[in-house]
């Protein structure tokens, strides 16, 4: 939990995030805005407006669906994109148990919203379905660019 003080919260979080990229602590992706809540003990306004003042030092970026990154580091494409490339380069066969959505908010660290959006997608084109004992499983394999 950080202490309120004269300079501002967001500011304390700001440079306590700022120190973890600089050590390396921090070297892509950061925590969500949910897990940085907890991990600060605020609210999302005041993780929001620390991750403003990075963004405005150009230290972070954020790439919409994905979450903040270290400027110039990270996997950038969308996250159906990235689970799609997860089927081909795990040799997924038509039948076999997809990732649950625990599994792919660890993955790729992001939020539970982003996976499901990134499911349903899949679930459009045909590749993964509802399968028996309520878990998704490969539909049809992903074939060319189209279905990334």
């Amino acid at each position: 939990m950080v202490e309120a003080s004269p300079r501002g919260t967001y500011l304390q979080i700001s440079e306590s995030l700022r120190r973890k990229i600089e050590k390396g602590t921090i070297s892509e992706g950061l925590p969500s805005e949910a897990e940085l809540m907890r991990i600060y003990g605020v609210g999302r306004t005041t993780i929001g407006r620390a991750l403003k003042a990075l963004k405005a030092d150009g230290v972070i970026e954020s790439v919409q669906g994905a979450g903040w990154y270290v400027t110039g580091t990270g996997d950038r494409r969308p996250l159906v994109e990235r689970v799609t490339d997860l089927l081909r380069a795990e040799g997924a066969a038509v039948g076999d148990t997809f990732p649950s959505e625990n599994e792919l908010c660890e993955t790729f660290g992001v939020s539970r919203t982003a996976v499901r959006t990134a499911i349903a997608q899949l679930e459009g084109r045909g590749l993964i379905e509802m399968g028996p004992g309520r878990r998704r499983r490969v539909r049809a394999l992903p074939s060319g660019p189209e279905d990334s």
